[in-house]
Formats: structure tokens, sequence, C-alpha cells
């Protein structure tokens, strides 16, 4: 068994330890360090938040003048816009902490270098998401979908929803939402960038007065053209062509507005239609046709 008084005499050499090592540190010398120490944070702090003014007031400014000049689509100023303001803030912070971290004492370089393993390891696992954010980067650099464009990609045609730096958003036109990653698109087809072509073709039986049709629909255009601001082209003639051996069909071309394509089509599909089957015309069925211009 051990003696209690060997442990109460270790007890006394750790106290008197303590107590020599107290008295010895410079109090003075102490204060004034931790009052340099807390006034150079300052100063770092000082300088981060002017120079985080300065960096957003300029960003502020460059997007502003862009915008004004350029006439560029909000969807995508904003996306570049606040991209350029977390890469700005993460430059920013990163050099705060890193200051703030040697003004301590703690050996940044080191914990830099061990963190360099464990970023390598990461970063072998994050090549697709790297890819995703450059891929996505430069369809936005480059102006090549906004939101709202009809577009085919990856055999895939629907409605931009969104646009970021890691996914695209399309809507198929039965409602389905396909998230792509930016890394699988190669090959953008727009089909919004220009005014669009709406070809309209109604079959027609080959007994068929033809005057009579190209009245009813002439009486349509008339009527009904006036109402749509969307059609930039309105149809020049109405045209009958072959289809097959004994067919013949009558077609109707006009242009509208880029997304407005589909609204137009719909609307005088229904129209033309319903005044030939009112007129008494007889249709064994109607087909259109969409391309640009």
């Amino acid at each position: 068994m051990s003696d209690p008084s060997d442990s109460i005499d270790n007890v006394d050499e750790e106290v008197n330890l303590f107590l020599e090592k107290w008295q010895a540190i410079d109090w003075q010398v102490f204060t004034w360090s931790i009052v340099l120490l807390i006034l150079q944070i300052f100063l770092a702090l000082i300088i981060f938040f002017i120079l985080r003014r300065i960096g957003r007031f300029t960003i502020e400014k460059i997007f502003t003048k862009y915008i004004e000049e350029k006439h560029t689509v909000p969807n995508r100023l904003n996306t570049l816009h606040k991209l350029s303001k977390n890469i700005f803030n993460a430059v920013l912070y990163f050099f705060l902490v890193y200051t703030i971290l040697e003004l301590i004492g703690i050996p940044v370089g080191t914990l830099l270098a061990s963190a360099g393993v464990l970023g390598l390891a990461l970063s072998l696992g994050a090549q697709g998401f790297v890819s995703d954010i450059v891929n996505g980067f430069m369809i936005l650099l480059e102006k090549q979908i906004d939101v709202g464009d009809v577009v085919e990609i990856k055999g895939i045609n629907g409605t931009v929803e969104d646009v970021n730096l890691k996914t695209t958003q399309v809507k198929d036109f039965d409602g389905t939402l396909h998230y792509i990653p930016n890394r699988e698109i190669t090959i953008v087809s727009n089909l919004s960038r220009a005014d669009m072509r709406v070809r309209i073709k109604i079959k027609l039986f080959a007994a068929t007065d033809l005057e009579r049709v190209r009245k009813v629909l002439t009486h349509v255009n008339k009527t009904s053209l006036p109402e749509y601001d969307e059609i930039t082209i309105e149809p020049t003639e109405i045209s009958f062509v072959p289809i097959s051996p004994g067919q013949i069909a009558v077609q109707i071309t006009m242009f509208s507005e880029a997304g407005t394509q589909y609204d137009i089509r719909n609307i005088f599909y229904e129209k033309y239609v319903a005044a030939l089957i009112k007129d008494g015309i007889a249709l064994p069925n109607a087909t259109f046709e969409l391309s640009g211009e």
C-alpha cells in the first residue's frame, strides 16, 4: 500500500511549481502582448471590412454597367453576380482567417500541408462536380440558354426552368422536369433565339373545293391575326401542296416571337379546323410543323 504522505508531498510539489511559474510571469509584458494582439486583430478586421465594402461596390458597379450596355438576361446576370460575390467573399474570408491564425501563433502552413492530403483525396471524388461548375459557368458566360428558352439537350425537348452552375432544369412538354448535370451538356439546340416559324398543314380530300378553303382561311386570318401581337410575320399566302399520291393539304406559314410558337400553333390550328368544319368542309385529319427562321 502507498503511503498517504507521499501523495500529499506530490500535491505540494505541484502547487509550489505552479506558484513559481505564476510568479515568474512578467504580467506587464503579458498584458501588453495581449493588448497588441487584440489591436492587430482589430486592425485586420477593419482592413477586411474596408476591402469587402470596396469589393462589393466594384462588383455592383461592374454588373450594373454591364446590364445597361449589353441588356443581358436577368437570370444570367443574377447567377454570374452571385458567383462573383461568393468567390470574392471566399477569398477575403480565407485571408482573414489566415491572418488571425498567424497572429495567434497557430502554424497555418503545417495545417494547410496536412489538409492538402485530404484535399487530394476529396478532389479525386469531386471531378464530376468540378466539371459541372466549369461547364455551367461557360454555358452562362456564352449565353447558350436562358430561363424560358425552348431547347433540345441530350434528346430532351422542353422549356428551360432553371440554369445554375451545377445543373440545368428542363421541363418536358408532358410536364416532366429533367435535371441535367452540366457536364453532360455537349450540344445545345436553342429554338428560342429568333422568330419561330409556325407552319400548319391541314389534309384535304381530293374532291375538296380549294377556292372555298382559301376563302374560309383568309377570313380567319383577317379577323384573328390582329388580336395576337406575338405574330411577327403574318401569312402571305395560303397554298396547297401535295403530301402523297392522290392527297393534298392546305399550308399556312407564319412567324411568331420565340417562346410563343406553340401557343400560336395551337390557337390557329383550332381556329382553322373549326372554321372549315363550320363551313361544311370535311377533313380527313390535320398536321402541323414548327421550325426556326
